[in-house]
């Protein structure tokens, strides 16, 4: 019956992932206008979820040391993966003529991110189905901002609507390895968690930061400007109520 209910719910989550098939009645030139605004919602999610969410719940688990290392390598590491992928493609095809390096970060983090969403859920449901149920109800939350922001991040990168969808699903198809590595080990992931929550911080940090933000202020009109400022405290303060729900 847990492997059931942990299957059922970290497939739920994976779901999520196809939120951006809403997009596909939208017109080329409507979609093309709220690219921007899902960049900067998406760069306000993952800022907020850093630092709101994952970063406290590392402090928790952890000592403040060791919690402020695993951050940085998280950074350091998201840098690295960033100069290789962009290294790879630059030095082959012509930069313009495919996505860009930030779309796959943004999966990459994605996929650590669901991942050890499927690796608490799984765990949850090992402790108690009541205990699963409502973990699963919080991460479900917590995702559906984020993947719409992603989703439009990565059409804005480059990829085309149905190569952002089917890559995002498959990516967050990691959330069922997690579930699946936990139940069939059956060991409490606690320690593994540990690690991975302030490493998935800083990896959300360096992609806000370094990939996102610098592409917003390549919009210079004041009316795109004003809507940036907006959707990007909306994507904090989505990512600020979730803590209400946790």
């Amino acid at each position: 019956m847990v492997w059931i209910y942990t299957i059922a719910s970290v497939g739920i989550v994976s779901l999520i992932s196809l939120i951006g098939i809403f997009t596909f009645s939208i017109k080329k030139d409507n979609l093309n206008k709220i690219l921007v605004l899902l960049v900067s919602l998406s760069a306000g999610t993952l800022m907020g979820d850093a630092f709101l969410h994952l970063i406290p719940e590392a402090y928790a688990g952890e000592g403040t040391e060791l919690v402020s290392i695993l951050i940085l390598a998280g950074i350091l590491l998201f840098f690295i993966l960033e100069k290789v992928i962009s290294w790879r493609h630059c030095h082959t095809l012509d930069c313009q003529d495919h996505p860009h390096a930030f779309s796959y970060m943004i999966l990459i983090g994605d996929c650590v991110h669901n991942f050890i969403d499927g690796l608490i859920i799984g765990a949850s449901y090992l402790a108690s189905i009541p205990l699963g149920v409502a973990t699963t109800l919080a991460v479900v939350f917590h995702e559906i901002p984020q993947e719409i922001g992603d989703f439009g991040s990565l059409i804005y990168g480059g990829f085309s609507k149905s190569k952002a969808l089917m890559y995002n699903f498959i990516f967050a198809l990691s959330a069922v390895l997690g579930a699946i590595l936990v139940l069939a080990l059956g060991f409490n992931s606690e320690s593994l968690v540990n690690v991975l929550v302030p490493f998935a911080a800083g990896g959300f940090i360096y992609i806000a930061g370094s990939d996102l933000i610098p592409e917003l202020h390549k919009h210079r009109q004041t009316k795109t400007i004003i809507l940036q400022v907006i959707t990007f405290i909306m994507g904090i303060i989505l990512m600020f109520g979730l803590l209400f729900l946790e």
